[in-house]
C-alpha cells in the first residue's frame, strides 16, 4: 500500500496519456499528427517550458465535450488512487479552452462530473484551482475570472502558469484582488524558471498562500528564512525541474537541502503524462535518488495535508494525517 498524499501541484491537462488522446480524437473526429500512440509518445521530449508548452496546448485540441473532460479526470482520479492520493487539488487551465472555441461550462461541468463522485469512486477527496495564463493578457485573465463567477461553488482557487519568464507576477496583481475578494484561495507559479524575485513578488504582490515550484528560493537566503517562518508551502515537481531543465539531474535537485532548512515541502507530478511518472514515482524516485529517509517521506506527506484547502473540513484533514502517521513502510 503506497504512502497516503495528497497532489496540490497537478494540471489535469497535462495528464492526457496518448492512449486516451487517441481515444478522445477518434470520437471527435480528430486526425493526430501522429501515426500511433508509440509515436505520441515519442514526441514528449522536450528541449525546454516552451517547446513542452507547445506540445501540451496542440495536444488540446482532442478535449471538446463535458464527457472528454470528465473521462480526463477520472482516469487521472483512477491513476492517483493506485499512487496513494487520498485529497487532489487540481489546476486547470481555462483560457486555453475558451480561445478555441470550448465554453467555460463544458470544462467545469465536465471535470466536476467526475471529481463530484470521486470520494466514493476513488477514495479521493479534491479541490478545483482554476489557473490563468501569464503569457497572456491580464485583461484576458480578468475575464475569465468574470466567466467563471457562475461556477464559483465548485472552484476552490485561482493560480497563475504557463511561461514564467519575462511575465511577473505584478502583472496580475488586479485580477488577484478580485479574486482574494470574491473569497478564492491563491496560488502561483513562481521560481520554477523565474528568478527568486518572482517567489516574493508573488507573495507580497499576489497574496499567495502556496508557491508552486519555488525551488529558486534557495538563491536568496532571507527568501528562505521568511518562507520558513511564515510557514509558506512549496509544491515541488522533481520529475518536471529534471524534464524541463530547471535541474541538471535529479541527483541535484534541492529537495534535501530544501528540508534541511526547515521548509514546508511538498511532492507533486506537475503533468505526469509528459513528464514520465505520477506523484508515487517522484516520491519513489527522490527517496532512491537523494537518499531520503523513511521519516524525511512522511514529512512529506504529512506537509502535503498540511499545505492543503482543507480549511473547510479539519475534521477529514485531520484523518489524512492520523493515516499518514499509522503508515507503516514496507
Amino acid at each position: 500500500m503506497p504512502l497516503p498524499k495528497a497532489e496540490l501541484h497537478l494540471h489535469i491537462e497535462g495528464t492526457l496519456e496518448p492512449e486516451l488522446a487517441f481515444m478522445l480524437a477518434a470520437r471527435n473526429g480528430i486526425e493526430l499528427p501522429y501515426p500511433d500512440t508509440e509515436a505520441l509518445r515519442k514526441a514528449y521530449q522536450f528541449e525546454d517550458l516552451q517547446s513542452f508548452l507547445n506540445l501540451y496546448y496542440d495536444l488540446m485540441a482532442v478535449l471538446r465535450t463535458q464527457q472528454d473532460f470528465d473521462d480526463l479526470a477520472d482516469a487521472y482520479l483512477s491513476r492517483a488512487a493506485a499512487q496513494g492520493v487520498r485529497h487532489a487539488e487540481i489546476f486547470f487551465d481555462p483560457q486555453a479552452h475558451l480561445a478555441r472555441g470550448v465554453s467555460m461550462d463544458t470544462v467545469v461541468e465536465g471535470l466536476w462530473r467526475a471529481l463530484d463522485r470521486s470520494v466514493h469512486s476513488h477514495g479521493i477527496s479534491t479541490r478545483l484551482i482554476m489557473c490563468f495564463l501569464r503569457d497572456d493578457s491580464a485583461e484576458s485573465a480578468m475575464a475569465t475570472l468574470e466567466a467563471a463567477k457562475p461556477y464559483l461553488d465548485r472552484i476552490t482557487g485561482v493560480g497563475l502558469d504557463s511561461a514564467e519568464v519575462g511575465h511577473p507576477p505584478v502583472k496580475f496583481r488586479e485580477v488577484y484582488e478580485a479574486a482574494a475578494a470574491l473569497g478564492l484561495r491563491r496560488v502561483a507559479h513562481a521560481g520554477e524558471e523565474g528568478p527568486p524575485e518572482y517567489i516574493t513578488e508573488a507573495l507580497d504582490v499576489l497574496g499567495v498562500e502556496r508557491v508552486d515550484h519555488g525551488l529558486r528560493c534557495m538563491e536568496d537566503p532571507e527568501l528562505v528564512e521568511r518562507l520558513v517562518r511564515e510557514r509558506i508551502p512549496l509544491t515541488l515537481c522533481p520529475f518536471s525541474n529534471v524534464r524541463l531543465r530547471a535541474v541538471d539531474a535529479l541527483a541535484d535537485h534541492p529537495l534535501p537541502a530544501m528540508i534541511e532548512a526547515g521548509l514546508l515541502c511538498t511532492v507533486n507530478s506537475d503533468d505526469p503524462a509528459y513528464f514520465g511518472g505520477y506523484v508515487a514515482d517522484n516520491y519513489h524516485a527522490v527517496r532512491d535518488t537523494l537518499g531520503l529517509s523513511r521519516e524525511q517521506m512522511r514529512e512529506l506527506a504529512r506537509n502535503s495535508f498540511l499545505a492543503s484547502f482543507l480549511e473547510d473540513d479539519e475534521e477529514l484533514r485531520a484523518r489524512y494525517l492520523a493515516e499518514v502517521e499509522a503508515y507503516e513502510f514496507g
